[in-house]
């Protein structure tokens, strides 16, 4: 599943946003921090996230880590990586793309959760 989200955001980078070559590589960095950042709340329980909360430490961490990500690019610091300020439409369909992969991670676990060979059912 997360190679068919990184095909869609290349693809929507490159030819529905025309992004250049720093908008493309600041999207790209973004996306991927909050798929990965907020996908632990999905993976790491059988049941709903917002049903079996998380630790507040793993909440706490993860939200700060996802906040400095989404913030470097507007940054000095972030120049440095090549990063530029991308526009609201990247933003916006970044956004989208974000809550599609989490939308599709659930019910993906959902439906590999159902499935008693899964090797992610544990043998009791």
């Amino acid at each position: 599943m997360s190679s068919l989200f990184d095909l869609a955001t290349f693809g929507g980078l490159l030819w529905l946003f025309q992004a250049t070559p720093e908008e493309f590589r600041t999207m790209w960095f973004m996306e991927s921090m909050a798929t990965q950042i907020l996908v632990i709340f999905i993976i790491r329980t059988r049941a709903r996230p917002w049903r079996d909360l998380a630790h507040p430490a793993l909440v706490a961490s993860s939200l700060i880590a996802l906040l400095v990500a989404m913030a470097l690019p507007f940054t000095p610091v972030g120049a440095w990586f090549g990063f530029v300020a991308p526009p609201a439409d990247m933003l916006a369909g970044m956004g989208a793309l974000v809550l599609g992969y989490l939308v599709c991670a659930q019910w993906l676990k959902a439906y590999a959760l159902a499935d008693r060979s899964s090797p992610l059912v544990p043998r009791r």
